[in-house]
Order: structure tokens, then sequence, then C-alpha cells
């Protein structure tokens, strides 16, 4: 029997290392199931801006309008505006691996090095201190939140349910990403109750944190 594959839109801040977990594991899952990751991107800048003076201060500097946490996503931004979901899969990958794995500095020199290793023109670099994508970044970032709720953060995954209906989460927060059949399992745990009518939310407190490898 032919099993038909299905595409999970994924919605991610590249600056969030527990979004970053999350897209390993799906890149895992793409290998283990019959699925296709499509990639879009959301904020943090935007999701916490209207509750800067709650947020401890070294993140409100960081998220407020010019702070760090704008520039990455801003280039992600104009990279799937200029050559699409693919190419921002690429290049997600060659940022996140320096920002997250190798902990390199967030500044404009390691923006350029991932673009150019994604094989993308390291002119898309300047995005980053223009709002010139601001419109596109919101509305990505909307059609994410509302598929979801405004109490939840990075990442988001929307997929086809099974009776046809969209199923969308936040999460699964984990570390480190499950590789092979841990992974298979997890997608399909993460499925099942995700398309439970009725059901929100498991949740414990974390007690470790990001575990890159």
């Amino acid at each position: 029997m032919t099993v038909e594959r299905v595409t999970a839109d994924f919605w991610f801040d590249p600056a969030c290392p527990w979004a970053w977990m999350t897209s390993r594991w799906m890149l895992e899952v793409e290998q283990v199931r019959p699925v296709d990751v499509r990639w879009h991107v959301m904020s943090l800048g935007v999701l916490n801006e209207e509750k800067l003076d709650e947020l401890p201060e070294e993140f409100r500097e960081a998220m407020a309008p010019g702070g760090w946490i704008w520039e990455p996503v801003r280039v992600c931004v104009a990279v799937e505006r200029q050559f699409g979901g693919e190419a921002l899969g690429r290049f997600y990958t060659a940022l996140g691996t320096r920002f997250h794995n190798r902990d390199l500095p967030r500044t404009r020199e390691t923006i350029v090095a991932a673009l150019e290793d994604a094989g993308l023109p390291a002119a898309l670099a300047e995005a980053a201190d223009t709002d010139e994508y601001d419109k596109d970044l919101r509305a990505s970032h909307k059609e994410g939140i509302e598929k979801v709720g405004q109490d939840v953060g990075t990442p988001i995954i929307s997929v086809p349910g099974p009776d046809g209906t969209e199923v969308a989460f936040f999460g699964p927060v984990v570390t480190p990403a499950p590789k092979g059949d841990a992974a298979a399992k997890l997608w399909d745990g993460t499925l099942l109750v995700a398309s439970t009518p009725g059901f929100y939310e498991i949740k414990r407190t974390r007690t470790v944190g990001p575990i890159f490898d």
C-alpha cells in the first residue's frame, strides 16, 4: 500500500535554540516518515513586542525594535522571498549550526558566512538593518501564530489531520533531537495527541538546556 506523503509547515525564529532542536528532529522525521518540511519564519521580537516591560533586561534589549533578535530573522525573510522555501531551509541549517552548535557571535560576519555556505548572495545580509521585509515577516508570523494562539512560542508545526482538517501545535520541545526510530515514535505520538479533540497541553519543567550534536 502506498502511503501518501504529507507536508509539515514549520515556523521558527532562527535565534531560538529550542526551535533549532525541534527543526533538527523534523529533518530526521523526513527520513523516517513520509513527511516533507516546508519552512516559514516567525519572530520572537513580534511575539514579545507588547510585553517588553515584563521581560528580563537582557531579553528586553534584544527584542526591542533595533535589537539583535530582529536581524537574523529579517535575513531569513529576504532569503525566502527572493529564493523560496527550500533556500530558506538551507540557510536556516547553515545559520543555526553557527549560532547554536558552534556558538559563534550573532554578527553580520556570521550571517554572511551562513549565506555563502547555503549558496546564497552575501548581499542578502543587508536586510538585517532595514525594515524592508518587516511587513512580510509580520504576515508570516501571523499566519503561524493564528493556528495555535498567542500564548505559545516558537516553533509551530502544522499538518493535515486524520480527518483532513488542519492540526497545528507548538513544539515539541525536546533535547537532544531524537534520531531514527525515536524520531518516528515522537512524531507519531505528537500527531496522535495533537489530533485528539479537546487536547491542549502536556508539559513539565525543563531540567537541562539544549544539547547540540
